[in-house]
């Protein structure tokens, strides 16, 4: 993965705003998840403070990944659309008393650093975004699915009876 690194402070104090795309093949832990390594995400990142003038970044992440459905085991095409407002702190200590002041679980405080690589932020999201055991609402081919279904074991109290005549 290519780094992207800034300095979270000084960009979240500068209001600045960076935005770009991404390779789902640059991204170790998300192409492992991803059928189509060659597609990509669009990635927005915004600085600027909160109105208790906490340094926050506002990461979106946009895009189609395409996952394994695990009912049919065929690729299914996920759409990716997220958005996070990241709280900034320096230390784990001060990260903890900003969550406890803001009290908001739709903002989410991270400890940052003047060095913050922001591909992996942005695979962070993405991975979050994403279901745990993705499936289609309902399978294009469930033939496989139907073969399985479909193939009785025979029981073996069946064939206990069978003995027993």
């Amino acid at each position: 993965m290519s780094a992207f690194v800034i300095d979270a402070f000084e960009f979240s104090r500068l209001k600045e705003r960076r935005e770009g795309d991404v390779s789902i093949a640059d991204m170790a832990r998300l192409s492992a998840e991803s059928v189509n390594k060659s597609a990509s995400l669009h990635w927005s990142l915004q600085g600027g403070a909160d109105t208790l003038n906490h340094p926050q970044l506002i990461l979106s992440v946009s895009g189609t990944i395409e996952l394994m459905c695990q009912r049919c085991m065929t690729p299914l095409k996920f759409a990716v659309e997220s958005e996070s407002v990241l709280i900034l702190a320096k230390t784990d200590e001060r990260a903890d008393e900003i969550d406890a002041l803001l009290a908001d679980d739709t903002v989410d405080v991270i400890v940052a650093s003047k060095a913050m690589n922001i591909m992996e932020l942005i695979e962070d999201e993405a991975l979050l975004a994403i279901p745990l055991a993705p499936k289609h609402d309902v399978c294009p081919d469930n033939a496989a699915l139907n073969d399985l279904m479909g193939t009785k074991k025979a029981s073996p109290f069946a064939v206990l009876k069978g003995l027993k005549q």
